[in-house]
Order: C-alpha cells, then structure tokens, then sequence
C-alpha cells in the first residue's frame, strides 16, 4: 500500500506541445544528448590516436590539414548555399529597417538575430571547417585560433596569425608618440637639443602658451623669461593687440618682441605710452612701424639708446634724418634690416655725422646704400661691431678705405653680398682688424684660396670663436671644379682657418664651399686632432662630405651639439652619438633629423675607413 500510495501523490504538471510532439513521434531528448556526447567522445578520441600516433599535437594538426578535401563540385554547392542564406537574411534586415518608428519589431529583432547567429557561430571541437584565408579543410579543435573576420585559421595561418602580431606590437611600442616626435623635430631645427627631461621652466612657459587668454600678467618676470615668452607667442602667431599689454610695465628699459606682424600703428605708440623710459627697443617684422611712432618718440623724448627694427620699411628718409638730428647724440647701437628704399645714401651721411657714439651698427638688405654710405662709415670712429650687407654693387676700394679707418677697434665683422671684394679686402683685415671675436664674410666669387690662407697666416689676431665663409666659391659654370686660381675658399685656406682659430672656434659655417678637398677634411677631421669648443657645424653642399669625415667630426669634436650636412650624398649610416643632432642627411628610410644615442666611440672602427 506504500508504494501505490507513493505512486499516487506523484504530482504531474502540464506538459508543453514540443514535449508531446517529440513522445509522439518516438523522440527522445535525452537519446539525442547521449547520441551528441558519444559522437564528440568518438571525435576526440580519434583525434587523440592520431595525435599519439604520430607524436606531437602540432603535427597531428598540420596532418589533418590535408586529412579532407572538398571536390569541386561539393565546394561550389556549399558556396552557393552560404551566399543565398546570408542575402535573404541581409535583404529581410534591410527592408525591416526601413520601416520607421517600430523599433521593437519582434520580425526584425528576428532576422537580426538570426544573422548573428549565421555569423557568430562556430564549430565544436572535431567537426570540420574551412580555414578563413587560405580556405583549406582542417579540423578543428580546442586551440584553432580566429582569424580578423570571425572565422576559425588553421595551423599554418595561425602561426603567420601570431608571427605579425608580435611584430606589430613591437613596432608599436618603439614608435614614439607622432606629435611629441614632431615637436622634437622642430626644437632641433631651431637648435633647441635637449637631453633627457625637459626643465620645469620650459613646462611652465609651454602652458602659459597654451593658455594664453587666460593669463592677466606675467608679473615680476626676469628678462631672459620675456625674450623666450616673446619667441614662443611669435612663432605660434599669438602676439596681438590683447597679448602685448603682458609684456609692458612701467617700469621697464627693455621691448624686445620677435614678430610684431599683427601690431598696429597705434599698439607701437602704446609701448612708449606704457613704458616712457625704454632705452632698448628690438621689434621685428614691424611693419607698422611708421612715421607717426618716430614723431611720438621725438616729441616724448624716449631715451632710447639701443635700436633694432626689421621690415620697418615704411618710415621716409625725411623722417630718417629728422630722427637722427633729434634723438642720434644718444644712439649706441642701431640694427635695420629690410628697409628696401626707406633709408638712403643722404640719410646715412646725417646718420653718420649725428651719431658719433655708434659702437654696434647693422644694416642689411637696404636697396638705396652704396659707396657713398661706405665712405661717411669712417667718420664712426667708436664702431666695434659691424654687420653690412647692400644690394647695390661698392668698390673694393671704399671697403678697403673703410677698414683701414675703423677696423682697429672692430670685435665682430660681417659682410654679406660684397661680390666685387677681392684679396685687397682680405688683407686689410689681416693687417687692420686684430681684435675680432667673430667674423662672416659670405657670397663672394672673386677672393680666392691664396687670399684666405694669407689672411689666417701668421693673423695677431687670436682665435675667432664664430667663422662665416657660406657661399665662397666659383660660380663658372664652364668649370664646376673650380679656376686655375682656385676661386672661393679651397683646401688651402680651409686648413689655414682651422689651424689658426680651431682650439677657440665655437661655430663654423662652411656650407656650398664645394671646392675644398676630402683630403683636407679629412686631414682636418682626423679622430686625432681635437677642436674642445666648436659646438655648431655647417658643411652642407660641401659635395666631398663622406661618412667617414663626419665620423672624424664626431670624434675631433667632443662638445659639438648640432651639424648640419644638407646635400651631402655620400653620407648615409652614420651611428650619431648621445646628445648630438645630425641634420639634413639624405637617407630616405629616416627622418631628416637623427638625434644620437649612442654612447659608445663612434670612430673606433671607423679608422678603417681611412686607412
């Protein structure tokens, strides 16, 4: 009775209609599980015989790469099928979204999900499967890897699968940041090399930059922090109506602004206005530097002592001379560049006779100064530095005439686009300037070789710690290699130049002196001889420029910090050292610029490149 009583309180629930369809029909679920483990069971111990077989795993799965091939015409039904389910789901996904508004339509949730399921599926372990790229039959198994589309890889794509990964990744890694790299790039052009960290100066300067609208002043700022705020707002053209006002205070000597091209006639009236007792005042690109401006300062008598404006090209001669009469007693030192036909020969003679305190004068690109203005330069008798560079053509006889008067007392000297300076002028230098610290005498065709080795042999003057001598060369076309007489600056001289002011020389510049030979830059740039102080070099377009000399760069120069060898095509492969820029090499596979980082002898296998 207990067990017809227990089978009585049996209690049944109602059963569903796919359970009363499957007892109907004699199906079993639980024979269809028991069917479906028992073939995966089969499945895998047949894998596992064949792998035991044959000795490893990795082989068993290239085996059974080939173990199964399709027939064509098995391959090209499967195929067939494939794309006409994927386009009817496509076609029933595209038509149920066109409908507007019925974002919960249970038919379009439907097909989206059945394409999903299309796709997404995968294999179980021992079934079959075709390999996403090469499309090979293998089968598949606990470690097929999935290919960039969602497919299963065999054996051999999935190590190439691998293989790329790990390169990319690596690449990845090594690649630096594309805008800091840029930024980089960019310091090293203007010859900012910075080592290791930048200094928490530079941070705080580049976010004053970055938020410039928000800064009311910069206060009690030393000078050299206005100089390099003013670089930084001109080179980002910020430097406006609005950001000048942070660079005045009452109270200040010194205007020194980089780029004024977006000031006004009346912003360069308000800096006297803010600051009435500026004795130094350096603006550049000023335009709108005009009459109006030179008649406040006459009238407000600004004691401006050191005077320096580039483009300032619309300022008359008149006012030039009026200038000159009212305010030139005080003048020290006077900077004009780009003045085109703004200041001509009359207004030089009242420049001259007016400002007898000149010790610093620099005048360049002037298209109305000629020998005349060379002539009234020897009455400037306190001269010690001078920068000319006229467009118009001047004998070598006024420059020579000029030298003679004033040289004694010159510290630096530059003169640009003198074409018609010969020997004669080399010479008086040689015996007239014997205390010149810096010297730039650029674009000449008609000094030769012999010229520039007399003037460095047995010179009184000491070592130059800055050498000029770009562009020195001949420019016949019917003899590229150069005269008879060896015009431009040559072996010769060039050897003359180092031997004289190498131990001193902190900069030189030699670039398109192309006739100088490899044996004397390489005679010069030996790993042996050493040059302690040159940190900036120029050999661009100095066309015997190999790999192995500026290798000897590198070693004979200890403290050199920039070199820039534009247009030299025999130099390529060059290991930089640490904290040095090397620019302008031709190598395509690499950025203009390469910063060293090599801290080991860049020259001790190079030696074999001399020997």
């Amino acid at each position: 009775m207990s067990g017809r009583r227990t089978s009585n309180n049996r209690i049944r629930g109602p059963q569903s209609a796919l359970t009363d369809f499957l007892a109907s029909n004699n199906i079993s679920a639980a024979q269809i599980s028991a069917d479906y483990e028992r073939r995966r069971r089969e499945a895998q111990q047949q894998a596992e015989q064949e792998a035991a077989a044959n000795g490893t795993i990795a082989e068993e799965e290239e085996q059974q790469q080939d173990e199964r091939e399709e027939t064509a015409l098995q391959k090209k039904k499967r195929k067939r099928a494939e794309e006409k389910a994927l386009a009817k789901i496509k076609e029933t996904k595209g038509s149920k979204k066109q409908k507007k508004g019925k974002k919960g339509d249970p038919d379009e949730e439907d097909s989206d999900g059945a394409l999903a399921m299309y796709s997404k599926s995968k294999p179980l372990p021992g079934q079959l499967e075709n390999c996403e790229k090469c499309e090979k039959r293998f089968t598949v198994t606990p470690y097929s890897k999935t290919g960039p589309e969602g497919g299963l890889l065999c054996v051999k794509c999935s190590k190439e699968q691998e293989t790329q990964r790990k390169k990319d990744d690596k690449i990845k890694k090594q690649a630096a940041p594309r805008g800091r790299q840029r930024q980089k790039q960019s310091n090293l052009l203007d010859g900012i090399v910075h080592d290791g960290a930048v200094s928490l100066q530079d941070l705080c300067l580049k976010t004053i930059a970055d938020n410039v609208h928000d800064v009311d002043e910069f206060g009690d700022l030393p000078e050299n922090l206005f100089k390099r705020l003013s670089e930084i707002f001109s080179k980002r053209r910020v430097l406006t109506t609005r950001t000048l006002d942070l660079f005045l205070r009452p109270n200040m000597d010194v205007v020194d602004i980089t780029d004024c091209g977006k000031l006004e006639t009346q912003d360069y009236i308000k800096i006297f206005s803010f600051a009435p007792k500026v004795q130094t005042l350096y603006l550049q690109q000023a335009g709108q530097f005009k009459d109006e401006v030179l008649d406040y300062i006459i009238e407000r008598d600004v004691p401006i002592k050191h005077l320096k404006l580039y483009a300032a090209n619309l300022i008359t001669n008149k006012k030039w001379i009026e200038f000159f009469a009212r305010c030139g007693h005080r003048l020290e030192s006077l900077q004009l560049k780009w003045l085109n036909c703004s200041l001509d020969d009359e207004a030089f003679a009242h420049l001259a006779r007016r400002c007898p305190n000149l010790k610093r004068l620099k005048i360049k690109k002037s298209f109305r100064l000629g020998d005349p203005a060379l002539q009234d330069m020897r009455k400037l008798r306190k001269l010690e530095h001078l920068s000319l560079q006229f467009k118009e053509s001047t004998s070598a006889t006024n420059l020579v005439d000029m030298l003679t008067a004033i040289g004694h007392r010159l510290r630096t000297l530059s003169l640009e686009d003198f074409y018609y300076a010969d020997d004669s002028v080399l010479e008086t230098i040689h015996t007239h300037c014997t205390q010149l610290e810096k010297l730039r005498f650029v674009d000449n065709d008609v000094c030769t070789d012999t010229g520039y080795a007399n003037l460095f042999a047995n010179w009184a003057n000491p070592p130059l710690s800055f050498i000029d001598f770009s562009s020195n060369r001949s420019i016949d076309c019917d003899k590229p290699e150069g005269t008879e007489d060896l015009t431009g600056l040559s072996t010769t001289g060039f050897q003359a130049v180092m031997a004289h002011s190498g131990p001193n020389l902190k900069t030189l510049m030699i670039p398109s002196c192309r006739h100088i030979s490899r044996e004397g830059l390489a005679n010069v740039w030996d790993g042996k001889r050493e040059y302690p102080c040159l940190k900036t070099a120029d050999v661009s377009f100095v066309k015997t420029m190999d790999t192995p000399i500026v290798a000897g760069i590198f070693k004979s120069c200890p403290r050199l910090k920039k070199l820039t060898a534009f247009g030299c095509f025999s130099v390529s492969d060059v290991m930089v050292p640490k904290g040095v820029a090397l620019i302008g090499v031709p190598n395509a596979q690499d950025s203009i610029i390469q910063e060293g980082g090599y801290d080991f002898d860049v020259v001790s296998s190079a030696g074999q490149w001399y020997m």
